[in-house]
């Protein structure tokens, strides 16, 4: 079965970097103490998904 890339739009018009959302993610989980509410959990969701799709971007750019 394929696997189809998310269609949310924040991932689709992602303009940030990885870099900046792994900087986001680190952060976040610095300010949680190593604990996520579920609203931070879902954040932390939200921004790997982004960031999964930035990393995806850079490759083929650099490709």
């Amino acid at each position: 079965m394929p696997l189809t890339p998310p269609t949310h739009a924040s991932v689709r018009s992602s303009v940030r970097s990885s870099a900046e959302l792994n900087e986001r993610i680190r952060g976040l989980w610095l300010r949680a103490g190593g604990r996520l509410t579920p609203e931070q959990r879902r954040e932390y969701e939200q921004l790997v998904t982004e960031w999964a799709a930035a990393v995806r971007a850079e490759m083929v750019r650099a490709a």
